[in-house]
């Protein structure tokens, strides 16, 4: 279902930002470093959305990455605490008991 309501907001701004651009098809002066030219502006508009799509994807997958190897990091702490608890120590309670019996 999410996924769902995830195709259909992109599916509404997508239209809202072709609506956008192309009431925008005036053509206007970008200027470079080195040099100047004339470009629609409907271009200037898909390529800014474009970018910053790349950009938020790119910042999304970062932090998957990051939070699959937090998840990995904690699995294995998992397991060397399980190993750990898997095997205890004995404790010999007679000994305990011997000295409470002198005192």
């Amino acid at each position: 279902m999410r996924g769902q309501w995830t195709l259909i907001l992109g599916l509404v701004a997508a239209l809202i930002i072709s609506i956008f651009a192309v009431i925008n098809v005036d053509s206007v002066t970008v200027d470079f470093m080195f040099t100047t030219t004339q470009v629609p502006l409907i271009l200037i508009i898909l390529g800014s959305v474009l970018m910053g799509g790349v950009i938020v994807g790119a910042v999304g997958l970062l932090k998957v990455y990051k939070l699959q190897q937090e998840i990995k990091r904690l699995k294995k702490n998992q397991q060397e605490g399980r190993q750990v608890s898997d095997h205890p120590d004995p404790v010999d309670n007679n000994d305990e008991n011997q000295e409470n019996e002198t005192t």
